[in-house]
């Protein structure tokens, strides 16, 4: 009788533990996604930032290394990405910068190989 006892309750734990699990994604809302309004202004400095990478991605046939035009195509969006470490960093938290600049380096590369059609979506 103890050990059904046991085990109900162990279950009982084990269910309120899920169901607190299920409101935990409020806890991981991150800045600005309690905050319509900057989470409106994050997703237009990614989409501003993005439509500039795709832009300037276009082949132009002069230069052949692809590694260079990618690192010319960031550099060209350099206030758009400017813009987006801004918005999302307001601490001005080094890895945050460091995290969004690899991350335009990496969207680079991958639009420059699709405008040249050497990648996939």
């Amino acid at each position: 009788m103890k050990s059904w006892q046991q085990s109900i309750g162990i279950g009982l734990a084990v269910l309120a533990l899920s169901l607190g699990a299920c409101n935990s994604a409020s806890v991981f809302k991150g800045a600005g996604y309690s905050d319509p309004r900057l989470a409106g202004r994050i997703e237009r400095a990614f989409e501003a930032r993005d439509a500039c990478l795709t832009r300037n991605a276009a082949p132009t046939g002069r230069e052949s290394d692809i590694t260079n035009v990618a690192k010319a195509v960031a550099l060209s969006c350099m206030p758009e990405t400017n813009q987006l470490i801004a918005v999302t960093n307001p601490y001005h938290d080094p890895q945050v910068t460091d995290a969004i600049l690899k991350d335009n380096d990496a969207k680079a590369m991958r639009y420059v190989r699709l405008a040249r059609g050497e990648g996939w979506n």
